[in-house]
């Protein structure tokens, strides 16, 4: 029988596993590589361009658009291509980038998606997402348009190249792919963030899924070890549209070179010479007194305004923001309410012609004999329940008007009440598609039915046909489809180039 562990000796086994977490930690801490900041290689807003719309250090082409906070590679409209990519080659051995970027588009499909390169030569123009096929270094696609038919878009792919393959499109390059995975960063609340190390031969691909503000929220999507990739490289990202169109906006580009640990850390090669330091320092000063002449002869021309108050004519980013959101909620509010009407009428007339046939039926209640050119009493069960299924199709279009309303009314706070907003809009379509739909079936039913006379009512001096009637329904809710998808259509344009 084995003898139980004293007392004394717990502390001490207690002491060793301590200590070896402790090394442990301390062996991964060793490990791991010390990052520097490669200016050249990167770009993120404000002042993103210089005043001739060029980025510094870089170079765009095709239908590529640099603002002040982000480059938009393509816009949402129909066979776009676009790029951006260093003007200069690197020769890291090792190195990390972090993308960020949005994807962002009407419908439930996008297409074609967004792709990074590292590659011996710039790419500038071609089918492979913008850029040239046939690439000497590495591809990461993230493809959202499903050309196999697999519904396993949207997806990340890493795919290597030596300069003589072709992508394999009609596999939306499953074939070639040395790591994917399955990722949805299409219309998502925040940016979406990719993260890529090369380090030792080893390519990770880490993905920040867009639903969080935390910028630290990556999670892993794809490994890939013993890859060689060229020495000396160029970065770029590229994007195109087919028949579907997404914007594809790219806010930042950030790169970092890698050393490894125990390695002393090599001088910057790109240090600003003394005599630009010189240079820039007098541009500087120049544009520092213009400026302060500027203010000063303001001031003489307005000696009745002080410094806040010439503050206060300008707008910042943050209220303009708030400002195009609230006049876009009382749009959205106004057309809501105007829809609200619209229904309450439709509602009205349905329940004016289903109280005229349920008379009808009682007065055939109370005389059995039929009388020359009335109904039988199929058709007019007919019509009843046909008229019951169009009001109870019509009250669940007016509960969710109704429901929008509400939220419009007390839209929720942050972020993401645009995006709310937009989902309820999305709703009211499908509700109107299904509306559609129905009414097309009842219509279809109906005229099936041999037409029958329309009978002679004494209070009444004429008696509209079931067909007429449905007719005229579904142009109204067809009209009413047309108006709300035009709607939608305007405030989208009006939406897209802020």
């Amino acid at each position: 029988m084995a003898a139980a562990p004293s007392t004394r000796t717990l502390p001490l086994q207690l002491h060793h596993y301590l200590l070896l977490l402790l090394t442990v930690g301390w062996v991964a801490a060793a490990d791991s590589p010390t990052r520097r900041f490669e200016y050249k290689y990167s770009f993120k807003g404000p002042h993103l361009v210089h005043s001739d719309g060029s980025i510094p250090f870089w170079m765009h082409t095709g239908n590529a658009i640099p603002s002040a906070d982000q480059v938009r590679i393509t816009p949402s409209l129909k066979s776009q291509k676009g790029s951006v990519w260093t003007k200069s080659k690197l020769a890291f051995e090792n190195w990390e980038i972090e993308v960020t970027f949005r994807v962002t588009g009407r419908g439930r499909v996008g297409a074609d998606g967004l792709a990074i390169w590292y590659t011996d030569g710039q790419g500038l123009d071609g089918p492979v997402f913008g850029a040239s096929d046939s690439w000497n270094g590495l591809g990461i696609f993230f493809d959202s348009f499903d050309n196999d038919g697999k519904k396993n878009n949207p997806v990340i792919l890493v795919v290597g190249n030596n300069g003589h393959q072709l992508y394999d499109h009609q596999n939306d390059g499953a074939t070639q792919a040395l790591g994917s995975c399955l990722r949805d960063f299409r219309n998502k609340p925040y940016a979406v963030r990719a993260r890529i190390i090369y380090y030792r031969k080893t390519l990770t691909v880490m993905i920040h899924n867009g639903f969080t503000p935390n910028n630290d929220d990556y999670e892993l999507c794809a490994k890939v070890e013993n890859m060689v990739l060229p020495l000396e490289g160029f970065f770029g990202i590229s994007a195109a549209t087919g028949a579907l169109a997404d914007d594809h906006d790219v806010l930042s580009f950030l790169t970092f070179r890698l050393f490894e640990p125990g390695k002393p850390v090599e001088p910057d090669d790109t240090t600003i010479p003394q005599e630009e330091k010189e240079k820039y320092r007098e541009q500087y000063e120049n544009f520092q007194q213009a400026l302060d002449k500027k203010k000063e002869d303001f001031q003489k021309d307005h000696p009745d305004m002080q410094g806040e108050q010439v503050d206060d004519l300008f707008e910042s980013v943050n209220e303009q923001e708030l400002r195009q959101i609230f006049e876009g909620q009382n749009r959205i509010h106004l057309e809501i309410k105007q829809l609200n009407r619209q229904l309450n009428m439709i509602l009205d007339e349905q329940r004016r012609y289903v109280s005229l046939v349920s008379d009808e039926l009682s007065k055939k209640g109370t005389n059995n004999v039929p009388q020359t050119g009335q109904l039988p009493q199929a058709e007019l069960d007919n019509i009843m329940r046909y008229q019951q299924e169009v009001l109870k199709h019509v009250g669940e279009l007016k509960n969710s008007v109704t429901n929008t309303l509400s939220q419009v009314a007390h839209p929720p706070g942050g972020a993401t009440g645009g995006y709310e907003v937009a989902q309820h809009f999305n709703d009211i379509k499908e509700h109107l598609h299904v509306v559609k739909r129905d009414l097309g079936a009842l219509v279809q039913r109906n005229v099936n039915i041999e037409k029958p006379k329309c009978p002679e009512l004494p209070p009444f001096p004429s008696c509209l046909s079931s067909t007429h009637f449905f007719m005229f329904v579904a142009f109204q809710t067809v009209l009413f489809i047309g108006y709300i998808m035009y709607r939608s259509q305007q405030e989208a344009a009006a939406k897209k180039f802020f």
